[in-house]
């Protein structure tokens, strides 16, 4: 999957990385290449949050299973 990254220099001289398509996906780095790193990993945690959010509420609702498909 690609997203787009929005890449902002904070007053302290960080790097805030914010991915704009997942609401609260934010993340920093002392520069660009670290900010990079954080923000993939704040995106894969926070697809992963919303995958198991949405999961739950299926399984208690339906007598559906589910399995994990990989893009």
């Amino acid at each position: 999957m690609l997203f787009h990254v929005n890449l902002e220099k904070a007053e302290d001289g960080w790097i805030v990385a914010e991915c704009p398509a997942l609401p609260g996906c934010v993340s920093q780095g002392m520069d660009e290449k670290e900010a990079l790193e954080n923000i993939k990993e704040a995106i894969t945690a926070w697809l992963w949050a919303e995958d198991h959010k949405a999961n739950a509420k299926r399984s208690r609702k339906t007598k559906q299973h589910s399995v994990v498909v990989a893009v």
